[in-house]
C-alpha cells in the first residue's frame, strides 16, 4: 500500500511520490531559543519525528533538516515591521545576557529536552545567525526580480501583490485579507499585507551590515534561505505546527517561488493544537507545561512521548494526568510483553506467528493512510492480548515468539520506546499475597517430590489467578501476567 499525506497545500490526502527515488528531503520548523520549548511545540515535533521514522522504516533515506531561530522573529509576527520586538532581543534584556548567550543556553536546554523524549536528530539543526550571506542573498535576488522594494528607512518589504501565488497554502489572499483583516497602518508599506525582509532599526542589538544599510533578517526569510541551502530549491515535505500556515509558511512560499521560479515543497504537513485538562494552553490557566515540569511531576517520558504521538496529528489531542498514568500503563503493557517474549518457552502453534501477521499488516495499513498511528497502536494493543493469553496456556514457543518480537522491535523504530531493553520483573516469593505464597510453598514441595502433575495444576491455578511463574536454579520468582 502507497503511503498517503493530507497536503495542506491541496487540501486532501495524497499518494506520497518523492522528487528524487529512495530519498526524502524534509523541513521541520524548529524553535525560536528565547524560552523553553512547550509540550505543545513537542507535539508538532513528534509528529515530525513520527513521519520521519515511518518513510526510514518504509525504506526511504531522510534528510531532515530543522532551524534554531535565533534572530529575526518577531512579537507582532504577522506585521514583522521594524517596529516588532525581537524575542531573542527581549529575552535577553530581561535576564540581563547577551542575545548569544539567551540563544545558546535555551538551544542547549531543547537539544536536551528532545534526547528525553527519544526524538532522532535531525541531519543539521542550522541557527539563522550563520546564514545571513544567505539570507541577504535571497533578498538580493526578490528585489532585483521587483518582488520586493526598499523603504524609506532602509527596511526592505516583500510585496505581496507581485506573487500571484499569495494565499494559496493558507485561503488567506489577498482579496480576504483586504476585505477582512484589521491590519496596524505601517506607511513604509505599499500594501498591509507585505512582510519585512530585511529590517533596518538602530535600536536593535543584532545587526548585520548589508546594502540597504545595517539591519537583521525578518523571521520568515530564515527558513526558505536554509532549507533551500541544505535540501535544495523545491524538496519533499514540510512540516510545522498548523499556527505556522499563516502568515509564516504562506510567506516562505512567496519568498522561495519568487526567488527561483520553482515550487517549494509538495506536501505540507500541519500539526493540530495541544490541549490541556480540556483547555488551551496558557501560563494564566495553570496549564502550560515544558519537560521539566512533566519531570517533577514524575512523569515517565516514554509515556509523554507515547501520548503526544498516540493521537492523530490532525486531531486536537488533550493531555491530562490521566492520559499521562494511562499512557505509562500502555508502556509497561509493551515492555512486559517483550520482555515475555524473550522467555517464552512454551509449545509453538500457529496463533503466535498468525497474530504477528496480522499486526503488521494492520499496523502498515494504518500507518499508510495519513499516519493513522492510533488505528496503527490498536493492532499493536490486539497483538498483546492475544499472545500473552496464549503465552499464559503455553502455547508460544521459540519460533511463534521470534515472529512476535521481530515485529515489535521492528515497529519500536517507528515509535521509539527503546523496547529492545525489555527486561521481566521477576518477583521474589515474599514479595506475594499470603494465599499466594502458599500455593508457591505448596507446589515447591510437589516439585521436590517430582509429583510434576501436581505442581502443574497449582501453575495452572496460579495462571487462572494472573500470576506467571519462572522456576530458576535460586528458586521459583513470580508476577503479574501482562
Amino acid at each position: 500500500m502507497t503511503l498517503k499525506l493530507y497536503n495542506t497545500l491541496g487540501k486532501k490526502k495524497e499518494a506520497f511520490r518523492p522528487l528524487k527515488e529512495g530519498t526524502v528531503t524534509m523541513y521541520t520548523c524548529g524553535p525560536t531559543v528565547y524560552k523553553h520549548a512547550h509540550l505543545g511545540n513537542f507535539k508538532s515535533y513528534i509528529t515530525a519525528d513520527l513521519l520521519r521514522r515511518y518513510l526510514t522504516w518504509k525504506g526511504y533515506k531522510v534528510k531532515q533538516v530543522m532551524n534554531i531561530t535565533d534572530v529575526g522573529h518577531m512579537t507582532i509576527d504577522d506585521v514583522a515591521d521594524s517596529q516588532g520586538e525581537d524575542k531573542i532581543e527581549a529575552a535577553a534584556k530581561k535576564e540581563s545576557k547577551t542575545p548569544k548567550e539567551i540563544a545558546e543556553f535555551y538551544t542547549k536546554i531543547f537539544m536536551e529536552d528532545t534526547e528525553k523524549l527519544n526524538i532522532a536528530k535531525a541531519m543539521v539543526y542550522p541557527k539563522a545567525t550563520d546564514h545571513i550571506g544567505e539570507m541577504l542573498g535571497m533578498i538580493d535576488e526578490l528585489v532585483t526580480k521587483g518582488y520586493a522594494y526598499q523603504a524609506d528607512s532602509g527596511s526592505v518589504y516583500f510585496d505581496v501583490s507581485k506573487f500571484d501565488g499569495y494565499g494559496k497554502l493558507s485561503g488567506n489572499t489577498i482579496e480576504q485579507l483586504q476585505a477582512g483583516a484589521r491590519l496596524e497602518v505601517n506607511p513604509e508599506k505599499r500594501n498591509p499585507m507585505d512582510f519585512a525582509l530585511w529590517v533596518v532599526n538602530p535600536t536593535h542589538i543584532m545587526q548585520w551590515d548589508s546594502r540597504w544599510g545595517k539591519g537583521y533578517p525578518g523571521w520568515h526569510i530564515e527558513c526558505s534561505a536554509m532549507s533551500m541551502k541544505y535540501l535544495g530549491e523545491t524538496i519533499d515535505i514540510h512540516t510545522g505546527g498548523e499556527d505556522n500556515i499563516f502568515p509564516h509558511h504562506e510567506c516562505e512560499i512567496a519568498q522561495a517561488e519568487g526567488t527561483t521560479g520553482k515550487p517549494f515543497v509538495k506536501y505540507w504537513v500541519h500539526t493540530r493544537h495541544l490541549m490541556v485538562e480540556g483547555k488551551k494552553m496558557s501560563k494564566s490557566k495553570g496549564n502550560f507545561y515544558i519537560v521539566e515540569d512533566l519531570e517533577k511531576k514524575g512523569y515517565d517520558m516514554k509515556a509523554v512521548r507515547l501520548l503526544l504521538l498516540s493521537g492523530h496529528y490532525r486531531s486536537k489531542l488533550n493531555f491530562t494526568d490521566a492520559a499521562v498514568r494511562q499512557a505509562e500503563k500502555n508502556v509497561k503493557s509493551l515492555m512486559d510483553f517483550v520482555a515475555r517474549l524473550k522467555e517464552a518457552k512454551g509449545k509453538d502453534t500457529e496463533g503466535a506467528g498468525k497474530a504477528a501477521g496480522a499486526a503488521r499488516k494492520g499496523f502498515e495499513d494504518a500507518m499508510d493512510d495519513d499516519l493513522n498511528i492510533s488505528l496503527a497502536l490498536a493492532s499493536v494493543y490486539t497483538l498483546v492480548k492475544g499472545v500473552n493469553g496464549l503465552m499464559d496456556e503455553g502455547k508460544v514457543g521459540a519460533k511463534g515468539a521470534r515472529k512476535c518480537l521481530e515485529f515489535m522491535l521492528d515497529i519500536d523504530r517507528v515509535l521509539g520506546l527503546n523496547l529492545e531493553k525489555a527486561e521481566t520483573e521477576w518477583l521474589p516469593l515474599k514479595g506475594a499475597s499470603q494465599p499466594i505464597q502458599e500455593l508457591l510453598k505448596m507446589r515447591e514441595g510437589f516439585r521436590k517430590k517430582k509429583d510434576w502433575a501436581a505442581a502443574d495444576r497449582i501453575r495452572d491455578e496460579l495462571v487462572k489467578q494472573g500470576i506467571i511463574l519462572e522456576d530458576t536454579p535460586e528458586g521459583t520468582k513470580w508476577r503479574k501476567a501482562g
